[in-house]
């Protein structure tokens, strides 16, 4: 079913807050964060690009934006930065980013320009005021996600076709070389945003197939879940239970013969009873 019929030029980074009971999402292209409550659709507007977010309290977000990594007080509005963000690449801005269990937060950029976008980002991960840089040569950075234990994270660069696995220390930094998860190459399937449900279970985004699927923690195919939009770009477990599965989807790259033909495309989805997730990480300043 539509959570929200507002269509996203490019929905990504969905959040379940478990203490506010409510889901927060983003269009990147139109630079607004957004969300209902009980009275109405919900929009914060923003002078660049954001892309992902963590909880940090009832009222505060961490938010990802095109140069920086910033707190937002829900309420008031106030905004405080915590770090730059590639403050020296104006061609780049952020993308797919999550918490990690040890209160941390993952981000990655990419290139805005598609025709020279190839190996322009990177992911960084933010942690106890560092930002360190874990991989470069990304074009476009998805699939953050981590293991119901905190002690492997994945990810993807979506133009690659590959999830990645890698093993993390007790402070939840990277500890091995990655490994592959999962080659969706002879498919052809673009893997885009994921989320680990209460079983371990990996809930990934499939750019341009129309649906989330699941993969056991040995990388086997499980199901998929079809949603009315082509370009489905980011998954998120909420709801009173946390058995409602959220989807982001996205308008961007559609002519209008394909906007046409997919009117429910850019609207955020949500499929009931699929799976229990698990509440979101809080990341710890």
């Amino acid at each position: 079913m539509i959570h929200d019929t507002r269509a996203c030029e490019l929905g990504e980074g969905p959040l379940w807050h478990p203490m506010r009971r409510q889901l927060f999402w983003f269009d990147i292209v139109n630079q607004q964060l957004m969300s209902q409550d009980s009275d109405g659709p919900k929009v914060w507007k923003f002078p660049e690009m954001v892309s992902a977010a963590a909880w940090v309290s009832a009222d505060v977000l961490l938010i990802a934006g095109e140069r920086d990594l910033f707190l937002f007080d829900l309420e008031t509005e106030e905004i405080e930065t915590l770090t730059e963000l590639e403050a020296d690449k104006p061609g780049n801005r952020s993308n797919d980013g999550r918490a990690d269990r040890q209160g941390g937060f993952w981000i990655g950029t990419m290139g805005k320009d598609p025709a020279i976008r190839k190996g322009k980002g990177a992911i960084y991960r933010y942690y106890k005021g560092e930002l360190r840089l874990l991989y470069p040569n990304i074009s476009i950075p998805n699939a953050i996600c981590f293991t119901l234990d905190g002690k492997f994270a994945h990810y993807t660069d979506t133009m690659d076709g590959r999830v990645m696995k890698v093993a993390l220390d007790a402070q939840g930094w990277p500890a091995a070389e990655p490994d592959v998860f999962l080659d969706l190459r002879a498919e052809g399937l673009d893997p885009d945003g994921a989320a680990i449900d209460a079983e371990g279970v990996m809930w990934l985004a499939q750019w341009g197939a129309s649906r989330i699927a699941a993969y056991a923690t040995d990388g086997t195919f499980l199901k998929a879940v079809p949603f009315d939009a082509p370009q489905t770009s980011c998954p998120a477990f909420g709801g009173p239970d946390l058995t409602t599965l959220y989807c982001t989807t996205a308008l961007e790259s559609m002519d209008a013969a394909a906007r046409a033909a997919s009117p429910n495309s850019g609207k955020t989805f949500a499929a009931l009873g699929i799976s229990k997730g698990l509440p979101e990480p809080q990341f710890l300043l």
